[in-house]
């Protein structure tokens, strides 16, 4: 073999991987520079709305930078309130291009600490299902009326409690092109025919303790009784909780069995956005 001319050829070898090298994390670079400019694109705004004589605070989160009026999403929190995780899921789909509304349902921007109060203020709401239609209808409201969002295409996505919600709003009539629940209670669950109006996506921990089997049978015969079709993903190993990464410490504190589960939180997360690709596109 000629040596000069290997190393002409290696050198040639060394050229194409470094240009291919520096196309890969330029490539790289413009991506994590965009999320970044999405990021400080994305408006926050507190607004104090009503439903009957109760005043609820929700939070508005949207691209400043948006030309068009975008899809809007509904984000009901767990029971503990409207908190920074309600919120922190609000922005993330803002980024994502959704105008998101991070609702309030319990009043007053109310934020408990401890089960025993969350118990009790989720249970006023799932005692009174026509004061969770007025509540979840007052938070549609609210982002119909933004002016950032599409009135025609209006969702919902809520987490625990939130994902009861968001099903039983749906299943009232509460006009919601499509509800996305994560890791939300089955208990119970009663469809009404209204539901066939909007997508139904249901992503639950496999290993959920709060979650029976029983419910889930419940749940997919109920759809069925009304003729809604929905999707069902479950996620091994994945306990109640599992998107929240304070699930855990919380778990250990109060001795509940939730935790997070970051392979499930990805895969959720990742489903939910290929359900709205589908029915609730941002373009």
């Amino acid at each position: 073999m000629n040596i000069k001319n290997y190393l002409k050829g290696f050198d040639i070898k060394l050229f194409v991987v470094s240009l291919l090298m520096i196309t890969i994390a330029t490539a790289d670079g413009y991506g994590r520079n965009q999320g970044k400019k999405n990021e400080q694109n994305i408006v926050r705004k507190e607004i104090d709305y009503k439903a009957g004589n109760t005043t609820l605070k929700g939070y508005l989160f949207y691209n400043k930078n948006n030309t068009k009026k975008s899809p809007g999403i509904i984000v009901v929190h767990e029971w503990w309130g409207n908190n920074a995780y309600s919120q922190k899921r609000a922005r993330m789909l803002a980024e994502l291009g959704y105008t998101a509304f991070a609702a309030d349902m319990y009043g007053n921007g109310l934020i408990v600490d401890n089960p025993e109060e969350a118990q009790k203020n989720a249970g006023v709401i799932y005692s009174d299902l026509g004061l969770l239609k007025e509540r979840m209808t007052a938070a549609y409201d609210v982002l119909v009326n933004s002016g950032f969002a599409d009135p025609e295409r209006i969702a919902a996505i809520g987490y625990c409690f939130g994902g009861t919600v968001v099903l039983n709003a749906a299943s009232l009539g509460v006009p919601l092109d499509a509800v996305v629940s994560f890791h939300g209670g089955l208990e119970g669950f009663k469809a009404n025919p209204a539901i066939k109006n909007t997508h139904v996506l249901v992503c639950n921990g496999a290993a959920d303790k709060f979650v029976s089997q029983e419910d889930k049978d419940n749940f997919k015969n109920q759809m069925k009784a009304v003729g809604a079709e929905y999707e069902f993903k479950e996620y091994e190993g994945a306990l109640h909780a599992f998107t929240n990464p304070e699930s855990t410490e919380a778990g250990q504190k109060f001795n509940m069995p939730i935790a997070y589960n970051a392979a499930a939180d990805s895969a959720s997360w990742n489903d939910m956005k290929e359900f709205f690709s589908k029915y609730f596109p941002v373009n």
